[in-house]
């Protein structure tokens, strides 16, 4: 399993490129991002290159970070790879808190990030079934 950082940024105009300007000054590649706004904060949440130094240049910077566990299975790109392996997980009763996807250079598919309140029970869930989990 990966670790995501959640950043709570301010709602406001060049927030987020800011936030990729940390990153981009340290030499830190983002290989997952995803925003999900408010009225006057937003929650920015990504998978970096190097988790450590990133959360340190955050604070360091006066941001409200939080490490959160996360799993990530790929899926081939192809229509219904995703909806298979939600089906799956329902099938378990297991509620997803949140998930999001990025792209898989190496097999040219996809990745699903997920959060949910037992992940290694979902991880077995998913290799169970086929699913290659990181």
């Amino acid at each position: 399993m990966l670790q995501q950082i959640s950043i709570y940024a301010e709602n406001k105009k060049g927030a987020i490129r800011k936030l990729t300007g940390l990153l981009s000054d340290a030499g830190i590649n983002i290989h997952s991002f995803v925003t999900n706004d408010s009225a006057e904060f937003g929650i920015v949440r990504m998978v970096v290159s190097d988790t450590d130094k990133a959360l340190t240049i955050f604070q360091e910077n006066g941001y409200l970070t939080k490490l959160t566990t996360i799993l990530m299975a790929a899926v081939a790109d192809e229509p219904g790879c995703l909806n298979r392996l939600l089906y799956c997980i329902e099938e378990a009763n297991v509620n997803i808190d949140y998930l999001y996807t990025t792209f898989d250079r190496e097999s040219n598919g996809a990745l699903i990030i997920i959060h949910a309140e037992d992940l290694a029970e979902v991880e077995n869930l998913l290799k169970s079934e086929g699913f290659r989990c990181i």
